[in-house]
């Protein structure tokens, strides 16, 4: 998800009353459920789609999840001594115990992956142990109705703070509140594939007796959630390089389903090449829906079903202008 959701998920943990655990909770809390995307400096040193293969993986994993909370606890606790020795401390700091300032960011840091993971992009959770992909399905990576619901649970608590009435039930309502919209997005994602298989099983006709949709091989389901509208799911179904879009809104007629693309290429042999081209080989790693795409020159792009909204340009894309784009052949 996106850093606005995981600095929320930090303040509303804080005003659910974890705050009070410890001097610098609130700061443990926010920073730390925004730690693991420290992976984001890699744009420093890679280049192309090999960010790709690297971020959602190391510092997402199991021992990044233990020393990032260390060390932020390390980093804030060295803050507050450093503040007393200049006389600079705020007297309304409570006491800094460095057992619960490390339970802080580290709660704040385990939000972090529960949240990356519920959406179509991916995390691997099981890094350095495993390198394999874990998908939610479930939220949009921006979804603006968890912000809405985690600022209205933050605002209120803080307010009542300050007006020193009791401020914890309304962070803890509004952490309910999301679970509990988090719940409902993952019940609209199953049930999408629910009514997908109940009206796919009587395809329609055309006036001339003929099928009007090929038969969608089913290798891969996807239910992807859409911006803005929680309660609509773009489906995608196939297999390499094959692979077709059921639009928002039509899980009804799953017949609609048309091409992912309208320029389709063979699928080659990348073994060799992929060994050659590390931007190639980072795409595939990453990729969970790959395709080919014509170039203009009759050269081959590569693309991934879940990112095909121009919107999101060339960064889900790699161009390879060494490989001729060969004709698909009929399902």
């Amino acid at each position: 998800m996106d850093n606005l959701t995981h600095s929320l998920v930090g303040a509303v943990l804080g005003q659910a009353g974890l705050k009070r655990k410890t001097g610098l909770a609130m700061p443990a809390l926010i920073i730390g459920a925004n730690l693991p995307d420290v992976d984001a400096a890699c744009f420093f040193w890679l280049e192309g789609t090999e960010h790709l293969a690297f971020r959602r993986g190391i510092t997402h994993g199991p021992p990044a999840l233990v020393l990032l909370p260390l060390v932020l606890a390390g980093i804030l606790w060295a803050f507050d001594r450093w503040q007393e020795k200049r006389g600079t401390r705020p007297e309304g700091r409570l006491p800094v115990r460095f057992g619960w300032l490390f339970a802080m960011a580290f709660i704040g840091c385990l939000s972090h992956p529960f949240f990356d993971w519920l959406n179509v992009y991916g995390i691997r959770l099981l890094e350095p142990f495993s390198s394999q992909w874990f998908y939610g399905d479930t939220l949009f990576i921006i979804d603006p109705w968890i912000w809405a619901l985690l600022s209205a649970a933050v605002w209120v608590s803080r307010r009542r703070e300050k007006a020193g009435a009791s401020y914890r039930w309304p962070a803890i309502l509004g952490i309910v509140a999301m679970l509990g919209y988090i719940g409902w997005n993952w019940v609209t994602t199953e049930a999408a594939f629910v009514v997908y298989s109940i009206n796919s099983k009587v395809p329609p006709i055309d006036k001339d007796g003929r099928f009007q949709s090929p038969e969608i091989p089913e290798a891969q389901r996807i239910a992807a959630p859409v911006p803005i509208w929680s309660g609509q799911r773009e489906l995608i179904l196939g297999e390499k390089n094959r692979y077709y879009v059921i639009p928002q809104g039509e899980t009804q007629s799953p017949w609609t389903a048309k091409p992912i693309t309208d320029k389709p290429c063979a699928w080659p042999d990348f073994e060799a090449l992929r060994r050659s081209n590390s931007q190639l080989d980072a795409f595939l790693f990453w990729s969970r829906t790959p395709f080919l795409t014509r170039a203009a020159d009759g050269s081959v792009i590569l693309r991934d079903a879940r990112f095909t909204d121009p919107r999101v340009g060339d960064r889900f894309s790699l161009a390879l202008p060494d490989v001729k784009c060969e004709e698909l052949p009929a399902p």
